[in-house]
Formats: structure tokens, sequence, C-alpha cells
């Protein structure tokens, strides 16, 4: 439990980071700044401690938010296509950040909001921040807490509760970018991932919306339902692959209950660590970080395109203005409760 100031804002806000861990070989960092997390740091199978997730050393770095390292993002993850949205016949317009489409809910969106530390202990922390109504473009006043907790089970553990004053769209994600042998270690092409996802949603264009069919992953480098290599086949001639110039794509989780479960795992066979991913959402999107590049990181560390991978747990993307999908809108006083962890081991 320590407490550290990480700078001012460019609004003149003093930000701190925050630091929990469970003393068994998981610590993690945040900073009330996006309710953002900084640092992971797992022990390898030499009992080493790596930092496993991308980020910066500075505020400023954070607040350009080019990449949305380690962000909390809200009050809608990823994309609306043409920044519009339709609740009960009133169409609300957002900003157009992203070929014409609101995505991450813009510049406005509350990863880069200072947020109010509510609980701190050795092994949690609680982010609570108030979304004004029209803030991003959505209607209603939303009370937004997020809690970050590291277990004895070596898990980081996530879980919001939202609630809305109107009938509005509430989709959140986390989006860490995970290099299992450490943030500064090169790409992660040889690390293997499994994702419990018999269907995928295939996007449109380059524009990435999808068109709204659950398509299946069989005979296409979108099956990750036995693990194999990140990079087995991302330079494979498949148009979507060639959209998104890599896998930045929403997988249909294969829900086999209600509630928290297992949906995909990933592995370092350098490192050892491994990381197993649960959650009660819907869809998870893959990215393997195909735009990043040139970023100057933690410790000096430049990253490099597929330095890392994202694992977004989300309502499908666009999914508020495709009848397809299920719906992230949620009404007045209707709770949004959901939880996502990432939990963390060592294989020999």
């Amino acid at each position: 439990m320590r407490k550290t100031s990480f700078g001012t804002t460019k609004n003149g806000c003093a930000a701190s980071t925050y630091e929990i861990g469970n003393g068994r070989g998981v610590r993690l960092i945040a900073t009330d700044f996006g309710a953002t997390v900084v640092s992971i740091f797992v022990k390898d199978k030499n009992g080493t401690e790596r930092d496993v997730i991308l980020g910066y050393d500075d505020l400023a770095s954070y607040e350009r938010a080019e990449c949305y390292f380690g962000a909390t993002v809200g009050r809608n993850a990823n994309r609306i296509a043409n920044a519009k949205v339709t609740i009960d016949g009133v169409e609300y317009e957002l900003e157009k950040n992203d070929n014409e489409n609101n995505l991450h809910s813009g510049s406005n969106g509350v990863s880069v909001k200072m947020w109010d530390v509510e609980e701190y202990t050795d092994t949690k922390i609680t982010f609570g921040y108030t979304s004004k109504d029209m803030e991003q473009g959505f209607p209603g006043n939303c009370q937004m807490h997020v809690t970050y907790e590291v277990t004895e089970q070596n898990e980081f553990k996530i879980t919001y509760h939202i609630v809305s004053d109107q009938k509005t769209v509430i989709n959140m994600t986390n989006h860490s970018y995970f290099n299992l042998a450490g943030q500064e270690n090169g790409n992660v092409l040889d690390q293997t991932l499994q994702i419990a996802a018999s269907h995928y949603t295939p996007m449109k264009d380059s524009k990435s919306i999808p068109t709204g069919e659950i398509a299946s992953v069989e005979g296409t480098p979108f099956d990750f339902r036995k693990e194999k290599p990140i990079g087995q086949d991302i330079k494979a001639s498949h148009e979507q692959l060639i959209f998104a110039n890599g896998y930045d794509h929403n997988f249909a989780i294969d829900k086999t209950k209600d509630g928290v479960e297992k949906i995909a795992s990933a592995y370092c066979s350098e490192s050892g660590i491994r990381m197993d991913v649960y959650t009660d959402l819907p869809g998870v999107q893959l990215y393997t970080a195909n735009f990043v590049g040139g970023q100057h990181g933690k410790k000096g560390a430049v990253y490099v395109q597929n330095s890392a991978f994202c694992l977004e747990t989300q309502y499908y993307p666009n999914a508020v203005n495709e009848p397809n999908f299920a719906s992230p809108v949620f009404d007045a006083g209707q709770p949004y409760d959901s939880t996502t962890v990432y939990a963390f081991s060592v294989d020999a």
C-alpha cells in the first residue's frame, strides 16, 4: 500500500499512483487519472518480477491517450457507427474520432478524467467518478465505480458498478496491453492464446464496424479454440486481417452459464507466465497492437508493432445500433454490474 505523486495534469489537477499487492508475487500500480492501470508485476518461472503491461512513466503521455494503455474505457468501449445512438426514439450525436465513428467514447471519455479514491487497502482500490448528463453525448448522470483487487490467488480482479439516472449506454472495459515476457521485450507473436469462442463478428471494412453477422471461426485465422501462437495466422491473406492490419476483432464468447467464467488463456514459454481470463460479459476484443510503434514506454522501452495483445471484455462493437447483438442500454436506476479477472500463474 503506497501512494506516490504522479505529477499534475494540464488542467492543474494533482495525480497520484497507488500500489496494491498480495505479498505472493503480484503487484499492481494504478493512477487516479483515468483509473488507469500503470503496471502489473508478476513473478516468472525463475522468481524474477516482470511488468507485463505496456505503459508510460509520465502523466503527460497518458493524457495524450494515443493508445489507451491500461485505461478504464467508458461510458462506451469500442466503436459506434456514424457516431450516433438512438434511445427511445431520440438520436444522440457523439464525437467522430475514428473514421467517422465514435471510438471509446471520444476525447472526453472517462479514461482522461480524474477519479476519486473511495477505498484503498493493501490489496484493493476503488475509484469513483460521476459522468455527467451529455458529457460525452450520452444521456444521464452516471455514478461510476471501478474496483481493482489483487487476490490471494494471484488474480487481478476488476469489478464495475454503475448506475444512471436516465436510460443510457453503459459498456465498460479495461484496455491493458499484455506482454507476458515483460513490457520491454519485443513482440508477442510467439506467445500462445486460446479463446473460448466458436464465432466472431466480422467487420464491413477497415472502419472496423461489424456487419451484424455472428460468423463461425471454423476454417479461418480467427479459430483460437485450441491454443496457438498469436502470430501463427496473423499474416494470412484473409480480408478481415487486411482490414485491421492484424487482429482487432470481437469474439462471441461461448457462454456456458450466467456469471463469471473462464473465456481465454495466454502463455509465454520464455517467462513461464500464464494468464487466464474470466468474465461475465458476452464478448472480448482481441487487439494485437497493430498500430503501436515508436511509443516511448516505461524504463526506456520503445514499443513496436505487435508488442502486446489486448483482451478487452465487452458488449459487442456497435451493439447499441445492431439488433442482432445483446444491447448495452440500461434503464434509469438499473445497475451495470460486471466482473473481469486476469489470473496469473507459472507453468514450469
